[in-house]
């Protein structure tokens, strides 16, 4: 981004303004808490740079490079562009200055090459001398030095840095500190509407008479378009290219858009659709584990707009999942204002038992975590058993850190990191580099050397020996079943009462047989019988153990003369083309063509609801005979109404387990005890006979997956197709908006906006838009999946000409506000108290008793000048971190949540866009205060920003006579700062107008 002389910071403390009494807060709040916020390591600080170059201080070390091919730098230059003539203004020369000042410029070191010359040079914990450091986790060490680096003496303070170095003091009581990661990830759903809103914010930046070129990233921004493809056509040899086509075809105005923000804005780079998954191109390709910028060396960081960026975090990179609106703010050079997390620490011991998959590893994993509760914290692995885990497995593990609910499940670089880093094509000099930089740093592990004990928070331990093979559903990822118990949970979940484990048959219908026609041929339907199974998501796709396990179970019920019945809904969603490489290279890809899973594309689909439509037969029988289907997939959220719109029963499996179950048909089945099916010679073939074990997989990993299979599939993947490549852009700074359009839409943000905040908005005398139960997920809010014929957004669609074939998903227009509003709460398993327990997309409007669509209801108490509040149970907002399911009631009228608990990422995107978060004391809820619903509420929040603090007590009132307390969740004053500007956007733009 380019910044001119007299523009002011994005303060990461928005009250230093003298007109705010908070700004006095702001600057004595630890003092007057009574923390420690001085060290005897550290000397004093320095004094606050001139105004015209605090926002300047990212950028100290040197300008930043996009670096994709990192691998060889000299090639750098030829594939990315960058900002190269910024280096040269008089104001770079003036950062130069700011680094030479930086106040840990004493541990400003150089990192030698052992033949000669040095790496670079980089700021050395060690240098410190400070015993605190070596008992931090290796998690904390890198907001350690990252604060280091970028500590100014007014976006990062000594104090900050003292407070991280002081972790174990600090942490329990919830500082605040600020992260300025190294780069931004995002995937196409969550980009495209982070690209509109810096569009818009450029529009917005003219309107105030200022300089839209500010709105450009400071940091690389990597968008890996994977979200949009759906499963249309399986079972064929030409299912990819097929699937591809009628990808472009429904998203053509999309990706022109997002090749648009490629050439417009610095620092993007767009990797095209049909290359992967976003997660695995960023674990085999774009993790960079060291940046080295013009000699400068630091640790790789990333946020990302998709909650499963934990995923790198497997290869010793600090990443977590953040809202696209943060995402925004931290692609504009503002810190990322967080509470110091608490470390638990998990300690694995021993190995896997013959046949245990990654996969039961971090369903297991993720059950222990869930009980213990680690929202909000890190999880840190160690001990020896780590080093019995491949790279792949690790990072599966982290990948389902929002699953057990955790900001990072991080594993530290050791050596099995370095040997993933040279098979996946990164150079030995650069690997080299990693190694020495990391080894300097006190950031690496070797378990062949003795361990120095390291502090946590809490410990947990898991001797891997104890894993067993096992499944998570129906209906939530943390529901862990055993194998050996799932034919009897099944029957459970049958009978039990509808909830998470239960669908409420009645007994004597429980043995109902759906028969139809299947294209001419005889087919039935029971309850508990697969009618999708997918191998797909980036939590097992970028793992070649399991990977190559599904083929080789393939591979064995084949010879066998087993198959998969023709009506279940198979798929095959490679993350990346080198998964492709190595199935073809064992073999084993022609196995599972033969059981119908043959490659259908590369991305996300069925783990994010795009598994396409059912044969028209199987809907019918499903829906007539109100049959509990089930979908088994190889993903990371099984949520009801997520997969697909009629598998009420979805599990969670490895790929093996996923092919195991499509060929036995059905989910109500003990793999122990009862066939599969039956072969060739008329025999009866068990789980037994299908399954490889973990010797035959070890042998084919070893064979198959190959260096060289990465170099090449990554070497042009900026390159793209000629789908891709045939796309017109315009090279236009500004968004040309089609009013017309259905896909982009200019959203309304900033209309009517001055630079004068608009301050505390008064909740008085608001209706209750909907009352939810517990765990409502952004899938409730803000479905990702297709449009319902009857949906609101559906007929806004149909009124603009739009045919329902071409309706595309939620997910793929998200770029346009008028859809997203409507598809608010339009999830159609939706369950709200007001209706009394029907299962609709609907909500009572109180002043008439009339049942409307949620869309048209808002848009009633909108109309009216009425505002609206949201009353939740408990972890509301989970799921993936979707930024318009903060948006979306925004744009609804919703003023406030009033909930029993959060979701992490949810509550920082609520704030983002204006929304009170509010949480019910303990052991109190909706129903124990004896509210319906059918109140009317007054949050009786201060009028001034400077009398409000993060999370402090608040009295609400309602009309009935009833109040209760409830705890403001603004965590910080950041927050806070954001709110009294109407969101975070808005902050922004006020901040770079000045």
């Amino acid at each position: 981004m380019y910044i001119r002389s007299g523009t002011t910071t994005l303060l990461r403390r928005g009250f230093r303004s003298s007109s705010s009494g908070a700004a006095k807060r702001v600057s004595s709040s630890a003092s007057a808490s009574g923390e420690r916020v001085s060290s005897p390591h550290l000397g004093g600080c320095i004094g606050q740079q001139k105004q015209q170059l605090r926002s300047l201080s990212y950028l100290s070390a040197g300008r930043w490079r996009h670096g994709v091919d990192w691998r060889s730098p000299a090639s750098l230059a030829a594939q990315i562009r960058i900002a190269s003539a910024f280096s040269d203004t008089p104001l770079y020369r003036k950062m130069a200055t700011l680094a030479s000042e930086n106040p840990f410029k004493g541990i400003f070191t150089s990192l030698p090459k052992p033949g000669g010359g040095e790496f670079g040079k980089f700021y050395s914990l060690p240098a410190l001398n400070d015993p605190r450091i070596d008992k931090l986790p290796y998690s904390i060490r890198i907001l350690l030095e990252s604060a280091i680096r970028n500590c100014d003496g007014f976006q990062v303070t000594k104090e900050d840095v003292e407070k991280i170095i002081d972790w174990e003091n600090t942490s329990p009581k919830l500082v605040e500190i600020p992260f300025k990661p190294a780069r931004v990830l995002l995937q196409d759903f969550t980009g495209v509407p982070a690209v509109v809103d810096l569009a818009c914010m450029r529009d917005a930046m003219n309107a105030l008479g200022s300089d839209s070129d500010k709105i450009n990233p400071l940091v690389p921004v990597d968008l890996v378009i994977d979200h949009s493809v759906q499963v249309d056509v399986t079972r064929s040899e030409n299912a990819v290219q097929a699937n591809m086509e009628l990808e472009f075809q429904r998203n053509k105005e999309r990706f022109g858009f997002l090749k648009w923000g490629s050439k417009a804005f610095q620092n993007m780079l767009v990797i095209p659709p049909g290359s992967g998954i976003v997660h695995q191109v960023n674990l085999e390709y774009l993790g960079r584990v060291v940046f080295n910028t013009d000699g400068l060396l630091y640790p790789d960081s990333v946020v990302g707009t998709d909650s499963h960026t934990t995923m790198i975090d497997g290869l010793g990179v600090a990443g977590w999942g953040v809202g696209g609106i943060e995402a925004e703010a931290a692609m504009l050079g503002q810190p990322m204002s967080m509470v110091l997390p608490g470390v638990v620490g998990f300690k694995l011991s021993g190995k896997l038992k013959n046949g245990v998959t990654a996969t039961d590893l971090v369903l297991t994993v993720t059950q222990i975590l869930r009980k213990h509760g680690v929202v909000g914290k890190f999880v840190e692995f160690h001990g020896v058993g780590v080093g019995e885990i491949s790279l792949a497995d690790r990072a599966t593990i982290a990948n389902m850190s929002p699953e057990y609910g955790a900001t990072m499940g991080f594993f530290p670089v050791d050596n099995v990191t370095l040997q993933y880093l040279k098979l996946t094509g990164r150079s030995d000099e650069t690997v080299a580099m990693i190694e020495a930089y990391l080894r300097a740093n006190k950031m690496f592990v070797d378990y062949s050397e003795p361990q120095q004990e390291r502090v946590y928070s809490s410990s947990l331990h898991l001797d891997l020996g104890d894993v067993e093979p096992c499944i998570s559903g129906p209906k939530r990822p943390h529901d862990r079943v055993p194998l050996k118990d799932m034919k009897s949970d099944w029957h459970s979940c049958l009978d039990s009462k509808v909830g998470f484990k239960g669908f409420a048959v009645p007994k004597d219908e429980q043995g109902k047989v759906a028969k139809f026609s299947f294209h001419g041929q005889p087919a039935e339907l029971k309850h508990g019988n697969v009618v999708i199974a997918a191998i797909t998501s980036c939590t097992n796709t970028s793992n070649p153990s399991v990977m190559l396990a599904a083929g080789l179970v393939a591979k064995k019920a084949s010879e066998l003369g087993l198959q998969v019945k023709p009506w279940v809904k198979t798929s095959l969603a490679p993350g990346s083309g080198v998964v492709t490489k190595y199935l073809q290279q064992s073999g084993l890809q022609e196995y599972l063509n033969q059981q119908g899973f043959h490659i259908v594309g590369y991305g996300c689909t069925t783990c994010i609801g795009n598994s396409g439509d059912l044969d028209e037969s199987v809907a019918a029988a499903i829906s007539e005979n109100d049959i509990v289907a089930a979908a088994v997939l190889s993903g990371n959220r099984n949520f009801e109404g997520r997969v697909h719109a009629l598998t009420r029963a979805n599990y969670l499996a490895s790929p093996p387990l996923v092919v195991a179950y499509a060929l036995a048909g059905t989910v109500d089945i003990d793999f122990k005890k009862e066939p599969i099916g039956v072969g060739k010679d008329g025999k009866e073939v068990y789980f037994k006979d299908i399954w490889p074990s973990t010797e035959e997989v070890a042998e084919v990993v070893q064979s198959s997956v190959l260096p060289d299979m990465f170099k090449s599939t990554y070497k042009a993947i900026t390159v793209g197709n000629p789908m891709w490549n045939e796309l017109p852009v315009s090279l236009s700074k500004l968004y040309s908006w089609d009013p017309n359009s259905t896909y982009i839409h200019e959203p309304p943000y900033f209309k009517g906006m001055t630079m004068s905040p608009p301050g505390p908005i008064e909740v008085k005398d608001a209706y209750c838009l909907l009352n939810f139960g517990d765990s409502i997920t952004t899938d409730h809010i803000s479905p990702a999946g297709s449009i319902h014929k009857d949906s609101a957004a559906a007929k806004f669609l149909i009124e603009r000409g739009v045919d329902r074939k071409d309706f595309n998903s939620y997910g793929s227009r998200r770029g346009n506000d008028e859809i997203m509003a409507r598809g608010t709460f339009a999830n159609i398993r939706l369950v709200n108290k007001l209706l009394n327990g029907e299962v609709a997309p609907k909500t009572l409007h109180i002043p008439t008793g009339e049942k409307l669509s949620v869309y048209d209801a808002a848009m009633k108490y909108k109309s009216a000048g009425q505002d609206t509040i949201i009353l939740a149970g408990a972890e509301y907002g989970s799921g993936s971190s979707r930024d318009w399911a903060a948006k979306g009631p925004m744009l609804l009228g919703v003023k406030a949540v009033i909930a029993k608990s959060f979701e992490r990422i949810h509550r920082s995107n609520l704030v983002g866009m204006g929304i009170i978060p509010l949480c019910f004391k303990a052991g109190e809820d909706a129903d124990s205060l004896g509210l319906t619903g059918h109140e009317r509420y007054t949050i009786h929040l201060p009028n001034k920003i400077s009398d409000i603090r993060p999370g402090q007590d608040v009295v609400v009132s309602t009309d009935s006579g009833k109040q209760f307390t409830c705890t403001v969740r603004f965590d910080t004053e950041v927050e806070l700062a954001y709110y009294n500007n109407g969101g975070i956007l808005p902050y922004v733009i006020r901040q770079l107008s000045k």
